[in-house]
């Protein structure tokens, strides 16, 4: 016989005996139901038998308490009781609805008739009292016959009620034995039931191995290709196959696992690589603004989850101050003091949300706009330090919309910041460096490396434009006497602030220039002859004005001899220098202390020319 004839047949017959035993079940019910319906039924038949007699009785204690006080309240309560208690028949057939049989009814019946007997009586004894025959009204419910009437309904209602108690208990017994034959024959067939169902299951798994044998063989296949979406069955057996499938599952689980890892990797080493470029980019920066550039175009790829912001430290003001910013942040301000910043105080990364997890919360930092309102934002600090010095801060706060995604590690924005520290302090050492290199280290002036190359723009744009461009070249007088009778030291003092004095003269400082030994530079870009000529007074007086001493002597007297050149009047913008140089020797060849103006190409001064 083939397996699904046997397993249909097995079946049906399951399916049948489920049925026979459902059936038994609700027939052991339907007599379960019956015995509670008898109990109720007593229970109904006693409150209302019960009512009866508290009914007779209670008309017997008004008519009694009425003639031994006289209070007609009581006669009033008695008249009301009569009233409710209506005719005997009523009251019969109103126990015959709750369930009471003919016999029973018969005998409560002959209880009820004496009741009304009683009834007369007590209407008598009421009469007689009031009509002031009291010994008669106590006589009649006091007396011995009306004693043996009470006894006698007494016994009547107590054998009615032992009669219900008869029946009720022999319908009782009788539903119980039957609810409890039937429930045996369900539990029987349930048992049975239950047997040729473990049967046929038994006999079905260990006849049908082959089909999840096949269905895990499928995964495999799936599995060595690499297509870890497939799902092994759920074998619940413990046995060759349930080990199968747990071997096949943990196989999977390794598969995803080493899958997730893969794309890690590729994303820690895409980063990596940006961080890589970012540096070499950064190597090539020769400003700030360029360093700028490079940070907007790397950062929001780096860590695309996160707004921010570059800080760069202002030590004259004391002020952090915003100079870049990438993914439109918006919970930092642009510029605050270093001692908002919890990450530039310790000089370590500050996150006020504790990371992920949360469960490392810190205080917020003053200069983020949200500080004081609801929970803190998942923020992130990273001071920007190179050789124990603080240069600036990287601030980082999610975009909009990407709360809970998980974004690129914290170690990772930690190598950013380190880099991005090390490019500002490689950055602001080669400025130094070129500072150095182009001012002169005893007047802080710029030397004439810086005079070349801010000599060549000036030009271009002058010439450019056609606006005339001044040159005073200025020499302190007799300055081998402060060197010969006071020392160098006393010679640099000298020199030192004169040239303090030059810088404050020019609307640029970078205008102003030591041309070597005492000989001093400065450009006046957009003054004429006339205009230089007056300056050059004006700087001559200041210098003549100067008394200094040093190591407690006075220095004497400082003067200088100041010659001016403007071009394009005295000569070409090439020729600016060389032409103020020899107005200079004229004026000190003239007796110094004195301001001397190039002569015109004619041969005439500027004055001379206005005169003639």
């Amino acid at each position: 016989m083939r397996l699904a004839t046997i397993t249909n047949w097995a079946y049906g017959t399951t399916v049948l005996l489920t049925l026979a035993s459902g059936a038994a079940m609700l027939i052991a019910s339907n007599a379960q139901q019956r015995e509670r319906g008898a109990v109720e039924q007593r229970f109904a038949l006693d409150a209302a038998t019960e009512h009866v007699g508290d009914d007779i009785f209670e008309l017997s204690d008004h008519a009694r308490q009425y003639v031994n006080t006289g209070d007609p309240t009581y006669r009033t309560l008695y008249r009301s009781n009569l009233a409710q208690l209506g005719e005997v028949e009523a009251r019969l057939r109103h126990l015959g609805d709750a369930g009471a049989r003919p016999r029973e009814l018969v005998t409560l019946r002959d209880a009820m008739h004496w009741a009304d007997a009683l009834q007369d009586e007590q209407q008598a004894a009421i009469a007689a009292h009031d009509a002031g025959a009291d010994p008669r009204a106590r006589e009649i419910l006091f007396g011995a016959e009306y004693e043996r009437e009470q006894d006698r309904i007494e016994q009547q209602v107590l054998r009615f009620q032992d009669q219900l108690d008869e029946r009720t208990q022999g319908e009782v017994r009788i539903a119980a034995e039957y609810s409890s034959l039937w429930k045996s024959v369900s539990e029987i067939v349930l048992a049975m039931t239950g047997l040729l169902f473990l049967c046929v299951l038994y006999f079905v798994f260990k006849q049908r191995v082959l089909r999840p044998v096949v269905k895990l063989s499928d995964v495999v296949n799936r599995l060595a290709a690499q297509d870890y979406a497939a799902e092994p069955p759920e074998v619940g057996q413990i046995d060759e196959i349930g080990d199968m499938a747990q071997a096949i599952r943990i196989f999977r689980e390794n598969g995803l696992e080493r899958q997730r890892l893969e794309g890690e990797r590729d994303a820690d080493r895409a980063i990596r690589d940006l961080l890589s470029r970012m540096t070499q980019r950064m190597q090539g920066c020769d400003t700030l603004g360029d360093l700028q550039e490079v940070v907007q175009r790397f950062v929001p790829e780096i860590a695309p989850l996160r707004a921010g912001r570059l800080y760069l430290l202002d030590k004259p003001r004391n002020a952090v101050v915003a100079v870049c910013d990438w993914l439109a942040p918006a919970g930092s301000l642009p510029e605050f003091a270093p001692s908002a910043c919890w990450a530039l105080r310790r000089g370590m990364p500050h996150r006020p949300a504790g990371g992920s997890s949360g469960s490392e919360i810190d205080i917020p930092c003053a200069h983020i706009a949200a500080a004081g309102e609801g929970p803190p934002v998942d923020t992130l600090c990273l001071p920007l330090t190179a050789q124990r010095e603080m240069l600036g801060l990287l601030y980082f706060e999610p975009v909009a919309g990407t709360a809970g995604r998980a974004g690129t590690p914290e170690v990772y924005l930690e190598m950013l910041a380190e880099t991005v520290g090390l490019a500002i302090a490689n950055l602001r050492l080669r400025d130094a460096l070129r500072e150095m290199a182009m001012a002169d280290p005893l007047t802080g002036l710029a030397n004439r490396r810086q005079l070349d190359q801010v000599f060549e723009s000036l030009r271009h744009s002058a010439d450019r434009r056609g606006d005339p461009v001044s040159c005073l070249m200025v020499d302190v007088d007799h300055f081998k006497r402060f060197n010969d009778v006071f020392g160098h030291d006393a010679g640099d003092a000298v020199l030192r602030e004169v040239g303090a004095l030059l810088r404050g003269a020019t609307r640029e400082p970078d205008f102003a220039f030591r041309h070597g030994g005492e000989e001093f530079l400065l450009l006046l870009p957009g003054l004429d002859a006339e205009q230089a000529q007056a300056r050059g007074e004006e700087i001559r007086g200041r210098i003549a004005a100067l008394r200094l001493t040093f190591a407690g002597e006075d220095l004497g007297p400082i003067t200088a001899s100041i010659g001016i050149a403007s071009a394009p009047l005295h000569c070409a913008f090439d020729r600016l220098i060389p032409t103020a140089d020899a107005a200079l020797l004229h004026a000190k060849a003239r007796g110094r202390n004195r301001v001397e103006v190039a002569r015109l190409r004619d041969g005439k001064t500027p004055a001379d020319q206005a005169v003639a």
